[in-house]
């Protein structure tokens, strides 16, 4: 106890020498490629699966997760499921998904989800079309559906594709996109996931394209988010490193309202990265001190 106190107090001391610049979220971008290949390759053996399905919408995040994982075990182990619907379908989005499967030859297959989405919103008592949120989040779960069943059938692991920008603010489907076996990406913030997309041969075209989640027709993360990534991931890497809001908002010169509003939505949305939640009852608890590695 004393030295993960002592090494909470030092970090913490440490962020005041801290400037906020872009230059702080660069890396080795070849070690961490290595780092994460190795990562999805030890857990593919381990768990003797016989490959990696995850979805692909043909947006920066999963296509370089997807790219990750067919250079890690061959893409001829990797499933990649497009899954249009009606309601938000694009087909250069489409386009771009297939395009990453060629270039790093993984396995597609395209399956049209509205059919289920339309008995989904049928079959719900109290379904309201207008509530677009609610109605997204179904799309995500109904996505996630379809890719558990082939990985489950097929005995693949879902691979996911959130970045950590967008995981620390809670910019998720909880029991939806976010549910994976493994998520190779999720320790890198969104402008270092496109630096990583260049470096391991992502076309320019995706890397470029305003992110969105999909869930509703034109639906922009950034506009929805009312931030830039390139200021949002630096304001979250300030408050990974235990920087005051003050500070960052005079080192980006911002307002301190705003990075208050991101810390609160990073506090607030706790609860969606907290899996398996319960209270502390007995020796040692599930998801809290009872956790075990995978080849344990």
């Amino acid at each position: 106890m004393f030295v993960l106190k002592y090494l909470y107090y030092s970090i913490k001391n440490e962020a005041t020498t801290l400037e906020l610049k872009p230059s702080v979220l660069d890396l080795d971008w070849a070690e961490v490629a290595s780092k994460i290949k190795r990562f999805i390759k030890d857990y593919v053996s381990k768990t003797q699966a016989k490959g990696i399905v995850l979805g692909m919408s043909g947006g920066i995040d999963s296509s370089t997760a997807a790219a990750l994982s067919a250079l890690a075990i061959g893409g001829d182990k990797v499933l990649g499921l497009i899954l249009p619907e009606k309601e938000t379908y694009n087909k250069k989005d489409v386009e771009h998904a297939k395009l990453v499967a060629k270039n790093f030859g993984i396995k597609t297959e395209t399956v049209d989800i509205t059919p289920t989405l339309e008995n989904f919103y049928n079959s719900i008592p109290i379904f309201d079309p207008l509530d677009k949120v609610c109605k997204g989040n179904i799309k995500a779960r109904t996505r996630m559906i379809y890719i558990y069943y082939y990985a489950n059938k097929l005995g693949m692991l879902v691979c996911g594709s959130s970045d950590k920008s967008e995981t620390m603010i809670g910019y998720f489907t909880k029991w939806g996109d976010v549910a994976a076996d493994i998520h190779p990406i999720m320790d890198l913030y969104k402008t270092q996931v496109q630096k990583l997309a260049k470096h391991i041969g992502i076309p320019d075209e995706i890397i470029e394209k305003p992110p969105s989640p999909t869930l509703w027709p034109e639906q922009s993360a950034e506009k929805e988010l009312g931030i830039k990534y390139e200021n949002l991931d630096l304001i979250l890497y300030g408050l990974e490193h235990f920087m005051k809001t003050e500070e960052i908002a005079s080192q980006l010169r911002i307002n301190e309202t705003l990075v208050k509003q991101i810390k609160q939505r990073w506090l607030s949305t706790e609860h969606k990265r907290r899996i398996l939640l319960t209270p502390k009852l007995e020796y040692r608890t599930i998801g809290a001190d009872f956790r075990l590695p995978r080849d344990y």
